[in-house]
């Protein structure tokens, strides 16, 4: 054993010293790295140089920092190697004990020492590299909020107004001068001619998808759309409609690329060649969700309560918002690269904010129309979804004249931010309801439901609740936020939480739920075999077949969520304190719930009770219908349920009947009239409980002579059923049979018969004495023959009545 652990040793040293030759090769320059990182501190203390190399800076720390990162993982394996082998060797001896590996123990605590010093040496460049990158992402974050909070001239000042058309023609005019100039060049007019035919087909093509696209798809969307249409049709007309997007859109790409063909665009054209794709999607987009959701046909995509007159307002209103998102994006290219005066910044886009904002809040008060709709009256109640859309319109026209008060004041900046940024998130949650209704006919046409109503449906609620969640990185860069902010956040999440000593990555997350999940789908497999194909072929009663399955299920779960624990990488030991957290939690707050688990256990395991017992606990009485883990449903005669705690079957008293077998007794009382030969009906009675088929044999069933009642003698037949649970039918039929045979044998059954006595029978017709012989007529009515009653019979005064 000590040769073989010298052995392991000296492979396990000449691995981690190959290793770390590899690593010796690949440590970062830090020389390099202290040089990034002055510079990029004296940029951040002078803060002027420009936001896109402020940019280009933080992009190279943070490549930087992700060789950091990288090296310092690459040292923890070594450093994790090294205390292996270190702990392999066991506990240094106490003093005066021979150690015979204190060679092999300092060589590896020397490694040990060497091999965490480059860790450190990467942990603090890493931190460094954070800390700078936040210098810089906060410095960029509040470049733009100054920005934004810059107060300009106001565009009411007449001063103003002149500035704008000259820059904005001086701008159009530099742009026709680079292909003047261009033009001028005979090398640009040879390229021209010899690139004339692919010029002249881009140009073709771009043509006719412009102008003729739009119309195309708006005859086959006429064609395909109808008073009802399956989920299918919906689809196909959905993905038609894309038209009135891609088309243009591959026509103005095509324009494009008859311009470049040309060799003529200067630098300003090449930067208004880029952003035209943008902007043309900007416009088309904002026009096709108009469409949908203000629909011209009878049958539209998406249902809104308005009139044909306010749809076409909204259509209209959409492409007016396209136009003002399309101008905007435009003319903050052209000011940007021309650097236009502040004068003509604050009239072009205080002009461009205030026909957005317009048609904004028209948008808004067509949207609060259509929510009133959706609300109902108050009888009818609120809906939750009315009043959402509500609370949208009234923060679309809040955002609209923040708006035009802003830019008022000379805010423009603000203003223009504010309205865009509001006119983008309204289309942007018009989209996601566009696609929500797509995936729920996508899912209706899969299911086979060939109806429109497919809101019954799970799958297209889940998916769509995903796709809002998708969507929320679009939002945050719409309002401000920059790619590096959610590439930045992202690092984070991925990077893991610490929980204790132990990171949690989104990544052990997946792992962990995918292992829980096929844990969890094996475990149901299993106790489905065991259910359907195992336990019926063995003599197991169907309790003790539930508590199997039961208990397989509650073992095989937490057997799985042990497996997916330990293969993410959690390490329970490093939550001791959270557990102990959870374990007063438990204590005090969850007594109840863990003393109900408990006795579920308890119950599945000793299983004084089983599932189709007839049971009485706490005045309930029922069949058993089912033993979780914290509580059991009983089944009462009446259909109803009821849910009893399962610490009352254990800690309370249970009353079962079928506890074992479904052998019980019944008892059938009945009572003849007094001089009956007592005999003769002990025979009847007998010969009645011994036909039934219900009844055992063994024991014989018996009848029993009670006593002498009031009004009857009183008899039991006390019978043995082989199924207790058939009693009440049992008890019907020998009562049918006791009063047939009672009735052949002309045997009487008593019932109680009393004589009623009224005392001062006059009081009945008032206080006044009626005549003597009204009174006496009265009394014989009453009681023909009074004489012969007996004065203490009166059961409601007694003596004391009488002698009043």
């Amino acid at each position: 054993m000590r040769l073989l652990r010298h052995l392991c040793l000296v492979i396990a040293t000449l691995v981690v010293m190959t290793g770390g030759s590899v690593l010796a090769q690949e440590v970062p320059d830090y020389g390099a790295w202290e040089a990034v990182a002055d510079r990029a501190s004296e940029a951040i203390q002078n803060d002027r140089a420009s936001e896109p190399a402020m940019a280009s800076l933080r992009d190279e720390i943070a490549d930087w920092r992700e060789v950091f990162s990288e090296e310092t993982s690459r040292q923890r394996v070594s450093v994790q190697t090294l205390q292996a082998q270190l702990d392999a060797l066991g506990p240094k001896p106490a003093d005066g004990v021979a150690d015979e590996a204190a060679d092999q123990r300092a060589d590896i605590e020397a490694e040990l020492a060497a091999a965490r010093k480059p860790a450190r040496t990467a942990d603090l460049a890493r931190a460094e590299a954070e800390e700078l990158i936040r210098a810089i992402d906060s410095l960029l974050r509040n470049r733009q909020l100054d920005v934004l909070m810059t107060q300009g001239p106001s565009p009411l000042i007449p001063s103003t107004w002149g500035k704008a058309p000259g820059d904005v023609y001086r701008s159009f005019k530099l742009i026709w001068s680079e292909f003047v100039t261009g033009w001028a060049q005979e090398r640009h007019r040879n390229e021209l001619q010899s690139s004339l035919p692919v010029m002249l087909f881009y140009l073709a093509i771009g043509i006719v998808l412009i102008v003729r696209g739009s119309p195309w798809t708006q005859r086959g969307l006429s064609r395909i759309v109808h008073d009802k249409m399956s989920a299918g049709r919906w689809i196909l007309a959905f993905l038609l409609s894309f038209g009135q997007v891609v088309l243009p859109m591959l026509g103005v790409l095509a324009l494009t690329k008859a311009v470049y063909a040309t060799d003529l665009p200067g630098f300003r054209g090449d930067v208004m060649l880029s952003v035209l794709p943008v902007v043309t999607f900007e416009l088309l987009i904002a026009k096709w969700l108009g469409e949908r959701i203000f629909s011209r046909h009878e049958t539209p995509l998406l249902q809104v309560h308005l009139s044909n007159r306010e749809k076409n307002i909204g259509r209209s209103m959409g492409v007016v918002l396209g136009f003002a998102l399309a101008g905007n994006t435009f003319f903050a290219y052209l000011a940007r690269y021309d650097e236009w005066a502040p004068e003509s910044e604050t009239m072009v886009f205080f002009v461009l904010m205030l026909v957005a904002a317009a048609a904004l809040s028209r948008v808004a008060m067509l949207i609060g129309r259509h929510s009133q709709e959706l609300q109902g009256g108050p009888e009818e109640g609120r809906s939750p979804i009315g009043q959402m859309i509500y609370l949208i319109s009234r923060f679309m026209l809040i955002v609209a004249l923040a708006g035009m008060v802003l830019g008022m004041v000379g805010m423009t900046r603000m203003a223009a931010f504010v309205v865009f940024a509001t006119t983008k998130t309204v289309l942007l949650v018009a989209f996601l309801l566009v696609a929500q209704r797509l995936i729920k006919k996508i899912f209706a046409a899969l299911s086979g439901n060939l109806e429109t109503d497919e809101d019954s449906l799970l799958a297209p609620v889940l998916v769509g609740t995903l796709l809002v969640i998708a969507s929320t990185p679009i939002l945050a860069l719409t309002w401000g936020a920059r790619v590096s902010d959610l590439t930045e956040f992202w690092s984070k999440v991925a990077a893991g939480i610490q929980l204790g000593g132990t990171t949690i990555s989104p990544r052990d997350v997946a792992i962990f739920f995918l292992i829980f999940l096929i844990g969890y789908g094996l475990t149901r497999l299993a106790q489905g075999m065991m259910r359907v194909s195992i336990l019926p072929k063995t003599k197991i009663d169907p309790g003790g077949q539930n508590a199997i399955v039961s208990g397989l299920g509650y073992v095989g779960i937490f057997i799985a969520a042990l497996v997916a624990i330990n293969t993410a990488g959690i390490d329970l030991g490093n939550v001791a304190l959270f557990a102990g957290a959870l374990s007063v939690g438990i204590g005090f707050g969850l007594q109840t719930i863990v003393s109900n688990f408990v006795s579920g256990i308890i119950l599945l395991i000793e299983r004084p009770v089983s599932e189709g017992d007839w049971i009485e606990v706490g005045g309930q009485m029922g069949y058993v219908r089912d033993i979780s883990v914290r509580s059991t449903r009983i089944e009462t005669f009446d259909r109803t349920d009821v849910i009893v705690p399962n610490s009352d079957l254990i800690s309370g008293t249970v009353t079962n009947y079928t506890r074992g077998n479904t052998v019980g007794r019944v008892i059938v009382p009945v009572g003849v009239a007094y001089g009956t030969d007592t005999r003769r009906i002990e025979r009847i009675l007998g010969e009645i409980a011994n036909a039934h088929p219900m009844v055992l044999a063994k024991p014989a069933p018996s009848v029993v002579f009670q006593g002498f009642g009031a009004d009857s003698l009183d008899f039991e037949i006390r019978a043995i059923l082989r199924d207790v649970n058939w009693a009440l039918s049992v008890k019907s039929d020998m009562n049918h049979e006791i009063a047939r045979r009672f009735t052949e044998e002309e045997i009487e059954i008593p019932f109680a018969q009393r004589d009623v006595w009224l005392r001062n029978p006059e009081t009945l017709a008032g206080r006044s004495a009626p005549p003597e012989d009204a009174t006496e007529k009265r009394g014989d009515v009453i009681s023909p023959d009074m004489s012969d009653l007996d004065p203490g019979e009166d059961s409601g005064d007694g003596g004391e009545g009488a002698s009043r």
